[in-house]
């Protein structure tokens, strides 16, 4: 397959970024868009294009009430326009994208829906944004469910370098417990499905993947599951490619529920630059409100687990992270908590690492709810190309989209 690498135009999202680390003191946040009839809670993180355009999904609302796919746009002189692209939940078409959207490098866009589709179940669809038709929708795949199949995919898509894209769904497949897959383009315009695995409620696999799945440079996929594994707490795995297009599961960490180890993991993997793998946790760890952990791997092919950050109920924290992290080129991680801060309404947070071992945690805001802030962030931030942080809040209203700037 050759070197594999995610195709997001001027997105970044899992990956080291040129961005300076700036002064906890000095963060200031702004709401830039609170949404009201034109789609509702938005769940997934956004994108960023060269022009400084933010792309995400609600899961809900609309035109339809299905959600919505929306671009954000700055205007001449302050403010911002949202445009909604594309309102779900037509005839034949996807109901509930909760996760976020990718590029290609013309600028279309692709996501997913938890429900709808033509199917019989509604288990849900991949879908197209094709901007030179004026932002018309394409369902390229219609899941099925059954031991074929998967259905009802949670989390955003990735590319590799030849256009396929990859995902997971939480439900399907040949054990009824999740699948990851691959699509294909065909001459003809269609895009063909590929089972690459199907999970299984077992002590050697783990289930229902609610998180997206990432490309190493050899071409090996990783992500994790929400339950499974030795103690059904969840695991973080890889998929490995082999000949005649099969691919092989390693499990390298099952998530215990010990007091010391997180569990419940709904965002995605990332790696840093020595391939180490980040995340974060729901649940678990010395508080049981979520941890921030590192995965690395050894010589004798072992990955060691190693907590980060035990989050906690006091208000100088936040608690229950349902995001991926983001990493700066400094090696400092940035994440949200939908719970705890100063108004229990969430928190964006950076870790640091210091010198000698540990890592110092920050919170850049704390949500609080009010007409002028959201509150809930579900999903991970982004930086634009100047340091500055986006994201999105659920609640506040019908959510919000909010600005970090240092």
């Amino acid at each position: 397959m050759g070197y594999v690498r995610l195709i997001m135009t001027a997105v970044i999202l899992a990956s080291a970024v040129a961005a300076t680390n700036p002064p906890a003191a000095a963060q200031t946040e702004q709401v830039l868009y609170t949404f009201e009839n034109d789609g509702a809670h938005p769940q997934d993180s956004l994108i960023v294009d060269a022009s400084g355009n933010l792309y995400g999904t609600t899961q809900s609302g609309g035109a339809h009430g299905g959600g919505t796919a929306f671009e954000l746009t700055a205007r001449t002189g302050g403010g911002y326009n949202i445009t909604v692209l594309h309102s779900f939940g037509g005839a034949g078409d996807g109901y509930g994208p909760y996760a976020g959207l990718v590029s290609d490098a013309a600028g279309n866009l692709y996501g997913t829906t938890i429900d709808g589709g033509n199917a019989y179940g509604n288990n849900g669809v991949v879908f197209e944004l094709i901007r030179a038709d004026g932002w018309q929708e394409k369902v390229l795949h219609n899941f099925t469910s059954g031991p074929l199949d998967g259905a009802n995919p949670w989390a955003r898509l990735i590319f590799d370098t030849a256009g396929n894209l990859y995902g997971t769904t939480a439900d399907g497949g040949t054990n009824g417990r999740g699948t990851a897959f691959e699509l294909t383009p065909n001459r003809a315009g269609g895009w063909g499905e590929k089972i690459l695995h199907s999970f299984d409620a077992s002590e050697t696999d783990g289930y229902e993947p609610l998180a997206g799945l990432i490309f190493d440079r050899f071409g090996n996929l990783y992500g994790t599951t929400f339950l499974g594994g030795s103690t059904n707490y969840g695991t973080a795995f890889r998929l490995t490619p082999g000949p005649g297009g099969h691919w092989t599961e390693t499990i390298l960490h099952s998530f215990q529920n010990d007091g010391v180890d997180g569990h419940f993991v709904y965002g995605a993997l990332i790696f840093d630059r020595f391939g180490n793998l980040y995340g974060a946790s729901n649940a678990g760890g010395a508080g049981n409100v979520g941890t921030v952990f590192e995965l690395s791997p050894t010589a004798g092919a072992v990955w060691n687990e190693t907590i980060l950050h035990d989050f906690s109920i006091l208000t100088t924290d936040g608690n229950n992270s349902y995001a991926s992290l983001i990493l700066d080129e400094s090696g400092n991680l940035y994440g949200t908590t939908a719970g705890g801060g100063v108004y229990n309404g969430g928190t964006a947070f950076e870790l640091t690492p210091v010198a000698g071992g540990g890592w110092n945690e920050t919170i850049l805001h704390s949500f609080n709810g009010t007409p002028g802030d959201g509150a809930d962030p579900e999903a991970a931030l982004v930086f634009d190309t100047v340091g500055n942080l986006f994201g999105t809040t659920v609640n506040g209203g019908d959510g919000t989209i909010f600005e970090i700037r240092p």
